[in-house]
């Protein structure tokens, strides 16, 4: 497979609408082409934020609470203050979307960073001004074949790391380690790539997360090594509700190579199923557990929407 032909998870169908959409720069409203940020902004100089994607489907923002506190919970973590209470961070996120007229296949870039430097420095205290928020809305549909062919996985030798070096948990705007990952897969002409923990057992993917298949049960890898996704959560919550055996464990690629299925999930796309890991062929291209699955977290994020009001 040429790089030409690999199409990940992210790949979108292209919208000419995207060209004037309006993009929300600390609460002004800005074209594409006017949408700028210092560059002395932290998220520029040493990716210092957080961030957040966000799907708008039926006239609504998908898991909008979860996402909101995940994000004040980063912000915390790092100890930067958003400077909007979350009841504000709510209505500018929905002024953007209905100045855009945004009803329905979207996806948000929601950005947060520590704000402008003084100079280029890591020290918060050379931080002047408040924090810089970007909202950045498109219209984002996933390409319909890489649902039906699903994707082809590399494991590369990037590693996901514990809360002693940066704590997973966190999404912050510093991705460092899953863009070396993403790079490594891309050369190996895969979608996306395998990680692994320190120990080496099968942790996360670069971009999304990664399930298996085995008589019946769905399994993940626990959540230390891996980003708390709402998605993730979200697969786990639906699973147990329609009695489907779910459980965070360790396992290795052992398990991976031989599993009857196997499926990566994200904001974006929701449940997409793995074709191969490693050019091992996963024996059930969306099985019935995946197809299930998938069912039941599209009626659970029906049920999710915030209005957009």
């Amino acid at each position: 497979m040429t790089q030409e032909e690999v199409h990940g998870v992210h790949d979108y169908v292209s919208d000419p609408r995207n060209a004037d959409v309006l993009i929300s720069v600390n609460g002004a409203l800005k074209r594409r082409e006017e949408a700028v940020v210092s560059v002395f902004d932290s998220g520029y100089l040493l990716g210092d934020g957080v961030w957040e994607g966000l799907r708008v489907l039926d006239g609504g923002v998908a898991f909008w609470p979860e996402h909101l506190k995940r994000l004040y919970a980063g912000a915390k973590t790092i100890d930067m203050d958003i400077g909007l209470a979350r009841e504000e961070l709510t209505a500018r996120l929905m002024d953007c979307l209905k100045a855009n007229g945004m009803q329905d296949g979207v996806h948000i870039r929601l950005m947060v960073t520590r704000g402008i430097k003084k100079t280029p420095y890591q020290g918060p205290r050379f931080t002047i001004g408040k924090a810089t928020i970007v909202i950045i809305p498109e219209y984002k549909t996933p390409v319909p074949e890489v649902q039906s062919r699903g994707v082809s996985l590399f494991t590369v030798h990037v590693r996901r790391t514990g809360p002693a070096e940066q704590d997973q948990k966190l999404n912050s705007h510093s991705k460092l380690n899953c863009i070396m990952a993403c790079i490594q897969a891309d050369k190996a002409g895969a979608d996306e790539a395998l990680m692994l923990d320190p120990a080496g057992f099968v942790a996360t993917c670069n971009s999304t997360h990664f399930f298996i298949v085995r008589d019946g049960e769905v399994w993940t890898s626990p959540p230390e090594y891996c980003l708390g996704g709402i998605t993730r959560g979200n697969i786990l919550r639906v699973c147990r509700e329609a009695g489907i055996p779910a459980v965070e464990k360790r396992f290795s690629l052992f398990d991976v190579y031989s599993a009857d299925e196997a499926f990566i999930t994200g904001t974006f796309a929701g449940v997409t199923p793995v074709r191969e890991v490693d050019g091992r062929v996963i024996e059930h291209l969306d099985g019935p557990v995946s197809q299930r699955v998938r069912a039941l977290y599209k009626a659970l994020q029906a049920r999710s929407l915030t209005p957009i009001a």
